[in-house]
């Protein structure tokens, strides 16, 4: 995985979704081995790092606000020889979160895209859900405004497929009574 002669790829590696322990061994490898780590924040990928004892590591801060400018500046990297480990908060980057647009750039480039897949925080949500599991659909964070947050619920109740969807706990709460409020008959499980 170092860097040389050769162009440089890119991994997409699936973080834990709560637990530090919840990590696949090759996720440590590739972060052992990497040049670079794009992170969405630097201090919550340290925390992990530090745990597995994985030092002298290139961090980048890589999030939706600087998403597009760093994206190039990783691509010349990769371009160069370098190995990108890109990785999220929490979850697997890309669903919910930063790294489409690297990924995106990175397969018009012909660079080699490797998905080292982990925790997911839909499947886990799904398993422990008690709603049959076969088929389901995600729909990501909910939007914020009243209209659009009656939309997707009204969309989500109504559909014959059960529903996924991440919500801040910050407006949990307020997200419940809303929809108590608007389909009190709904099964929902958080």
């Amino acid at each position: 995985m170092h860097s040389g002669d050769r162009l440089g790829c890119i991994y997409v590696v699936a973080t834990p979704i709560g637990n530090l322990e919840d990590i696949t061994l090759r996720a440590l490898k590739v972060l052992k081995e990497a040049d670079i780590i794009a992170c969405e924040d630097t201090r919550q990928t340290l925390k992990l790092l530090n745990r597995y004892e994985i030092k002298a590591k290139k961090l980048v801060s890589y999030h939706q606000h600087n998403e597009k400018k760093v994206s190039e500046r990783l691509i010349n990297e990769v371009l160069e020889g370098k190995t990108v480990a890109l990785v999220s908060d929490a979850g697997t980057p890309c669903i919910s979160d930063p790294g489409a647009e690297i990924v995106k750039k990175a397969r018009e480039k012909n660079i080699k895209v490797f998905a080292v897949p982990g925790p997911s925080a839909v499947c886990t949500a799904v398993s422990v859900s008690g709603f049959p599991g076969g088929s389901f659909e995600f729909l990501g964070f909910l939007p914020r405004t009243e209209e659009k947050l009656k939309t997707v619920i009204l969309r989500a109740v109504f559909s014959p497929l059960l529903t996924v969807c991440f919500e801040s706990p910050h407006r949990i709460k307020t997200t419940m009574q809303f929809m108590k409020n608007l389909v009190p008959d709904a099964e929902v499980v958080v």
